[in-house]
Parts: structure tokens; sequence; C-alpha cells
């Protein structure tokens, strides 16, 4: 089996600093007007917030720009992330993901929509070792979210030397977007409405099981392994 974690909102909480370290490397290279009003950011990969910011304020041509946006983002990321008790994880993050390391036939993976250097900031700066998450699929790996459990699901095979079925997959996110990759592939989806998203709206997206948080270990665990 291969647990997916997104990473904002579902493992760890930044105090909105993935947002704000974003826009202050637009406004670094495109003056101090720059605006992410209107601009969905919950569940999104990073190179579609990137587009639409850019077409939101005028950029001409903002795949040229990207690459730039990207470095500087994460050298903003890294200043704010510096910051004392700036990153705290979810309840239940701790427990759960040492019981799952621990299970057998179970594979710890990340499907987020953050860059990897971003993405493993977060983490680090969350106090989790991020290379405990064998599989990784990034924002950068696909042109959407619903590309992510597939580049997923082939990384598994190259690094454990096994497919894993769809039905074997399980995403664990706290937007309708994690939920809808996880239903577009075939795979099981546990919302947990420690995001942005209100939990009425966690299950009225179909995800398999929706829950406050992930603080009853065993029960959560339970229903994973099928027990």
């Amino acid at each position: 089996m291969l647990v997916l974690f997104d990473v904002d909102g579902t493992l760890l909480e930044t105090r909105h600093a993935g947002t704000r370290s974003m826009h202050d490397a637009a406004c670094e290279l495109f003056g101090d007007t720059f605006t992410f009003d209107g601009v969905e950011i919950a569940g999104r990969i990073d190179p579609l917030i990137w587009s639409d910011v850019a077409r939101v304020n005028g950029v001409d041509d903002p795949e040229s720009h990207h690459e730039r946006f990207r470095a500087v983002y994460a050298r903003h990321l890294a200043r704010r992330l510096a910051q004392k008790n700036r990153v705290s994880l979810m309840p239940g993050v701790t427990a759960l993901l040492k019981r799952l390391s621990e299970a057998d036939g179970v594979v710890l993976g990340l499907l987020t929509g953050n860059y990897p250097e971003t993405g493993r900031m977060k983490i680090q700066a969350a106090g989790v070792d991020p290379d405990i998450f064998v599989v990784a699929a990034w924002g950068s790996d696909g042109g959407t979210r619903r590309d992510l459990p597939r580049v997923a699901m082939d990384r598994h095979r190259v690094i454990k030397g096994r497919s894993v079925a769809p039905g074997e997959v399980l995403i664990v996110g706290d937007t309708p977007h994690d939920v809808d990759c996880a239903r577009a592939c075939g795979c099981r989806s546990l919302a947990v409405a420690t995001g942005t998203c209100p939990r009425r709206e966690l299950e009225g997206c179909g995800a398999d099981l929706v829950v406050e948080d992930l603080s009853d270990t065993d029960a959560i665990l339970g229903w994973i392994l099928g027990n």
C-alpha cells in the first residue's frame, strides 16, 4: 500500500509563510503593486498558481519568468521559515506517521502542489525528516494535480521494484483538489478538515473518509489498513 500525504493544511501549518513568500518574490521581481487577489491557492500546484497570478497581473509570457520566480520564492520562504515557531504539525500527524512507517507493506509518500525544494523546507521546518517519505510527486511533476498520482505510482515501481495498483493507493489531503485527483485515478482518499476547507465541503466532494483531524490514530490506522 502507498499512502500519499499532502503537505500544507494536512501535515503542517506554516501560518501562510508559503503564500506570503510567493508574494514577496513576485513583488521583488515585478514591483510592489503585484497582487494575489482572486487567485485560488489551497490545494493547487505551484506552477499553476504562478501562471494565474502572472496572468492577473499582466505579466507577459509567464513561463519565461517561472524559474526565476521559483528561485526567489525559495529564498524568501527559507527566510520566513527561519522565524521561531513559524511551522507546526497538525494534530495526530506525528503518531500516524510513526505507526504507518512501522506497518508491514506500507510505503509513505507525498503528493503535494509544492515544488520539491520548498516542500522539503516546510517539512524540515516542522521537525520531520522528509526522507521518511519514500515516494514523492511534486507540483512541478505534472500539468495538473490529476497527473500526480500516476507520477507517484511510477516512482513507487522504480524505487520498490514492483507496481502498485490504484486501489492500493491512499491520498490524504485537506481540499477537494486532493479528493478529485484520487478519484480521477481510481485511488482512495482520506480528507482531513485541518486546512481552509470546511468538513461539510469535503463530505460533499466524494472522499472515502472525512475526519476533523488525524488525532484518532487507532481508528484512522485501522481504516487505512482495512482492519
